[in-house]
């Protein structure tokens, strides 16, 4: 798989780079959290959410909207699962990574999606980006043997267990797995279990 840059232009359609963000102190905290063999995400992590980072966020990002700061770390190689909110999300690495992204524009009518349209872009250590709405995206994969660690900034309460689950279940329903988290995932990826919506199809992509 072509491994893009997050500078290049073909990463615009799915986010941009923050280049006026000092990511020196929250890399900084980042590299105290945990960084385990598999993958963990912690939607709201104290340590992160000091009083300048939440300002920041609060007010230059997000405009005015309360959020959260948390944390995704581990080992990881494969796709697995693509998700989508209604919200930008931030991502901000203390090591190289690698995001596996599409295009919420590129799922079928019945919320399906093709693995072959995605594209692989490393985010470089100390590197803030947006990453837009549209973008289907999931855990990070490593880029090198030492794995990643990631901070995940979005609105408050976002991947949080529903309050209220749909009463139906069809269509755009049946991908709600959290709230603001719509999910599909591939049928290796073991998520069915959960229940979450099996729509990728072809491969389970690895890096």
């Amino acid at each position: 798989m072509k491994i893009q840059k997050v500078t290049d232009v073909s990463f615009k359609k799915y986010g941009r780079v923050l280049k006026d963000y000092d990511t020196t102190n929250i890399v900084k905290i980042l590299e105290t959290t945990p960084l385990p063999a598999d993958v963990i995400y912690v939607p709201s992590a104290s340590e992160l959410e000091t009083e300048e980072i939440m300002d920041y966020f609060t007010n230059n990002v997000y405009g005015g909207l309360p959020v959260q700061v948390g944390y995704c770390n581990g080992h990881n190689h494969t796709l697995n699962a693509l998700e989508y909110h209604r919200s930008s999300e931030i991502n901000i690495a203390s090591k190289d990574l690698i995001l596996l992204l599409g295009m919420q524009q590129d799922m079928e009518d019945d919320f399906t999606y093709d693995t072959s349209k995605v594209e692989a872009f490393i985010l470089p250590a100390n590197t803030a980006i947006e990453v837009y709405a549209t973008t289907l995206h999931y855990a990070p994969c490593d880029a090198t043997e030492a794995g990643f660690r990631c901070v995940v900034v979005l609105p408050k309460d976002t991947n949080l267990d529903l309050v209220k689950k749909p009463t139906n279940g069809k269509g755009e329903e049946a991908l709600l797995f959290a709230r603001n988290k719509w999910l599909v995932a591939h049928e290796e990826s073991g998520l069915d279990k959960d229940g979450a919506f099996i729509g990728l199809k072809g491969d389970n992509l690895t890096v």
